[in-house]
């Protein structure tokens, strides 16, 4: 099953009718009122947010706020333990402890030193011009949360087979050869460390 649906259906049944009700006024700007009268559940009401791509595994900001307004502080943080938690990745779906190690200090040394060129990183790592998008809307003017945001989108998408090396290539590709010295430094100097 997926996580998420699991995650969403386990919300709608802690909400009130009263907070179902006040939820659909919060859509009525995203959802047509024909659907918007017909829904009776939370469950109903997530899956017309689902189908408007307004919410998804990777994008949970709209049922953040959403549930900030109705004063549901509780289901927020229930929202950012599934995020914070991995909420696709199994522990086979990801890559082993060194890996993930290796993976933090490059991600680190690329969030200090790559600057507006991030979204052809992020090309050159295969993400989506939508998801590029979707991480600049959501955060806007923080360069460094957009990188860190993306850099996590990729880790997601590619599960176990993440890999430092493909972050060093696809640094190279972009010329970003300065960049991808340090983090090689940096990880050579970790590798010394632990012998």
């Amino acid at each position: 099953m997926d996580p998420f649906l699991a995650l969403l259906n386990s919300l709608s049944a802690c909400l009130s009718a009263s907070e179902l009700h006040d939820l659909k006024f919060l859509c009525q700007d995203k959802i047509g009122k024909r659907k918007l009268e017909s829904v009776q559940s939370g469950r109903e009401l997530f899956n017309f947010l689902m189908e408007q791509q307004l919410i998804s595994s990777h994008n949970v900001h709209l049922l953040k706020t959403m549930f900030k307004s109705i004063k549901r502080e509780d289901l927020v943080l229930r929202l950012e333990h599934f995020i914070e938690e991995g909420e696709a990745s199994a522990p086979d779906e990801r890559p082993d402890v060194k890996e993930r190690r290796l993976q933090k200090v490059v991600i680190e040394v690329i969030c200090e030193n790559v600057g507006r060129d991030w979204r052809r990183l992020m090309r050159k790592l295969d993400l989506s011009e939508v998801m590029i998008e979707r991480i600049e809307e959501d955060n806007p003017r923080n360069l460094r949360e957009q990188l860190v945001q993306s850099l996590r989108e990729w880790q997601k998408l590619k599960g176990k087979d993440a890999k430092v090396t493909d972050l060093i290539k696809a640094l190279r590709d972009c010329n970003m050869n300065l960049v991808a010295d340090i983090a090689e430094e940096k990880l050579s100097r970790l590798n010394t460390e632990n012998m």
